[in-house]
């Protein structure tokens, strides 16, 4: 009996010393949530895009020309001198207003007063399609961006007066352009 208790004894002993086995996870992270995203994303693009084509579809009086970041833009007042547009590290002053896409005034310029940007090396809070815009401006021109969503005020929309992924159209006059070489 007493070899028999030993030799069982001795088994789990054996068995103890078995390093133990990693768990699996109890859930699987499959990324779907970042691909309905995704999807989301582009279709809150294309709607973006349609809305703004409409627009500019139903005021052909306009010569509309597309930005390579990803926004429309038409000049109320082009400068055709051969003046310098603004570049890194370049103070822009400029007034501005925001309009729904349909042209309903949102926030005048009176309400945001003049604005100062250095160009690339400022932490102002801009949207993304002005700071695109005023680069290709140049003193004394007014200029109407569409922006949509993702380069206006995309998720978070603008304090209580713009909704949430909503398209926009800003008119913007750059009232003068202070090179950084010049300054000291």
């Amino acid at each position: 009996m007493n070899k028999l208790i030993g030799l069982i004894l001795l088994l789990f002993l054996v068995a103890a010393c078995k390093t133990p086995e990693a768990r699996k996870p109890v859930s699987h992270s499959s990324g779907s949530y970042i691909d309905v995203s995704i999807a989301r994303n582009k279709e809150l693009n294309k709607a973006d895009e349609a809305a703004i084509k409409e627009l500019m579809a139903a005021n052909p009086q306009y010569e509309y020309f597309t930005s390579n970041k990803g926004f429309w833009y038409y000049y109320n007042v082009k400068d055709t001198t051969a003046l310098p547009t603004a570049e890194t590290g370049d103070l822009v002053i400029f007034d501005y207003q925001i309009n729904a896409l349909d042209g309903t005034s949102i926030v005048t310029k009176n309400e945001l007063g003049p604005q100062t940007y250095q160009i690339e090396q400022s932490n102002q809070d801009l949207i993304s399609g002005l700071k695109d815009g005023l680069k290709l401006m140049k003193e004394g021109e007014t200029v109407t961006f569409l922006l949509p969503s993702h380069k206006a005020f995309g998720y978070y929309g603008y304090e209580d007066k713009i909704g949430s992924n909503l398209p926009i159209q800003t008119r913007v006059t750059l009232n003068d352009i202070k090179q950084s070489n010049t300054e000291n």
